[in-house]
């Protein structure tokens, strides 16, 4: 089956052409034959009989790349120079830097940056520590922490492979809100440690971003950071996950004409996701909601709840949901079910069985880079259907989120993300939809709507003050 071509893959061809007419086209056709799709073509020099072009590709995987240059020599009689990897010089000395706000030109910036007058500053910030959230990078920096144990779909990578992933998220907080933003990789899986580490930091940074750390360390991480700092803490890929996916669920009800309270769910996946994404479900309003974990329904009549081996925050879930005590695979009890969410992996059952949903069925297969259960599969069966990939509608993406709550909770310094943060950021989101804009292939906005951070930035800082006022 061939994978169509993508930026990730994408390459630059040095390329060796004759200097004829008609070369350059034989080349394209080379390409194209090999299944690449080319992008832009610069001329680097000339010389006598040939000229060198680079020609900028796009395949569908790595292993394409050696057919495109064999195609290349092969069908147009070029020779190819050098190959070169985008995506990697993208990261070539990491996707960050440090740049000063106030230049140094003068002797007088200097006394006012740095010594003698930075003393003054400082004293000020002795006297009263809170002055840091204004006098220092504070006022605008989060910390991105992770210990590199849940890095995307790759796993427990480690804290260095762990990097270009919390530079990335730095990189979406700085295009989207404003935020500046750190990564920091920790060399430790230890909660103990971790906790220690973000309480020592904590001085530095406005927020905290825990990103990548695995279940179920993350609830207690995240949990205990909560209680003991005085900046928020966020999870996002328990919480961005379930802020978008309830602003998709919401629009998704306008358009089937349900109620959430009404809308009855199947959850594949109870991770720090799935766990999150069923609290904000709960607090919303939907009340009928099961999940199923690796080994089938999660509920109190399963024998690891039984003889108490289930964890923690898996008896929780059994407790508050599937109260008929549903047990075995979760494509078994797709019947009456309203929705599907996946968050777990590809092809967990076949696509037949979301026939036996309600009519207007929603289907959110989420899990990366292959979902439960692909779209072409499911629109047979299901009215709106929404992934994680760029590539289909309805992306469900943490960037819709992570961006304006940190934004919103930074400018009326915050001390926490509350629940009501998060229900009115996913209001915020659902909202940018206008009514006449719903259909089944655009019910939440795209990533790269401007519009979106300063909704939810609003949204989350009224909802703070609201709440201190309270």
């Amino acid at each position: 089956m061939s994978v169509t071509p993508s930026a990730q893959y994408s390459i630059v061809v040095r390329v060796e052409i004759d200097h004829r007419p008609g070369a350059l086209g034989e080349v394209a056709s080379a390409i194209g034959h090999a299944g690449g799709v080319i992008g832009d073509v610069a001329l680097v020099s000339v010389s006598g009989d040939t000229l060198i072009r680079d020609i900028t590709v796009s395949a569908g995987a790595q292993a394409a790349w050696d057919e495109i240059s064999r195609a290349i020599t092969e069908r147009a009689g070029a020779r190819v120079l050098a190959v070169t990897d985008r995506t990697f010089q993208v990261h070539e000395g990491g996707k960050l830097e440090t740049t000063p706000k106030h230049p140094l030109k003068t002797r007088d910036d200097l006394a006012m940056a740095y010594t003698p007058g930075v003393a003054r500053v400082c004293d000020a910030i002795a006297a009263d520590p809170s002055l840091s959230h204004d006098l220092t990078i504070r006022k605008n920096t989060v910390a991105v922490v992770t210990d590199g144990t849940a890095v995307l779909g790759l796993g427990d990578i480690g804290p260095e492979a762990s990097m270009p992933v919390m530079e990335g998220k730095a990189v979406l907080f700085k295009e989207f809100a404003g935020v500046d933003a750190f990564p920091i990789a920790l060399a430790t899986k230890d909660p103990d440690e971790i906790v220690s580490i973000c309480k020592a930091i904590a001085p530095t940074f406005g927020g905290i971003n825990l990103e990548d750390i695995s279940a179920p360390r993350c609830f207690e991480i995240e949990d205990r950071l909560k209680a003991e700092l005085d900046i928020p803490v966020f999870h996002d890929d328990q919480h961005g996950t379930a802020i978008v996916t309830l602003a998709a669920l919401i629009n998704a009800c306008k358009i089937t004409g349900r109620r959430l309270e009404d809308v009855s769910v199947l959850v594949t996946g109870l991770g720090a996701a799935g766990i999150a994404v069923t609290k904000i479900l709960l607090s919303a309003g939907v009340t009928d909601i099961i999940g199923a974990d690796s080994r089938g329904l999660v509920s109190t009549s399963r024998e690891d709840y039984v003889d108490g081996t289930m964890n923690s925050v898996k008896r929780w879930y059994a407790e508050m949901s599937n109260p008929h005590g549903l047990t075995g695979h979760p494509g078994d009890h797709l019947a009456g079910r309203d929705l599907f969410i996946g968050l777990s992996g590809a092809r967990i059952f076949p696509a037949e069985k979301l026939a036996a949903m309600n009519p207007d069925a929603m289907v959110f297969a989420m899990a990366n880079p292959n979902p439960e259960v692909s779209p072409e599969e499911a629109a047979p069966y299901a009215r709106i259907i929404a992934t994680g990939r760029s590539d289909y509608p309805n992306q469900i993406n943490n960037v819709l989120a992570f961006p304006g709550i940190f934004r919103g909770a930074l400018d009326v310094r915050a001390t926490q993300i509350t629940e009501g943060m998060k229900l009115a950021a996913a209001h915020a989101i659902a909202g940018l939809v206008r009514d006449e804009d719903l259909r089944e292939d655009h019910i939440i906005p795209s990533v790269f709507d401007r519009d979106v951070a300063p909704a939810v930035a609003a949204a989350v800082a009224e909802e703070a003050l609201a709440a201190a006022g309270a």
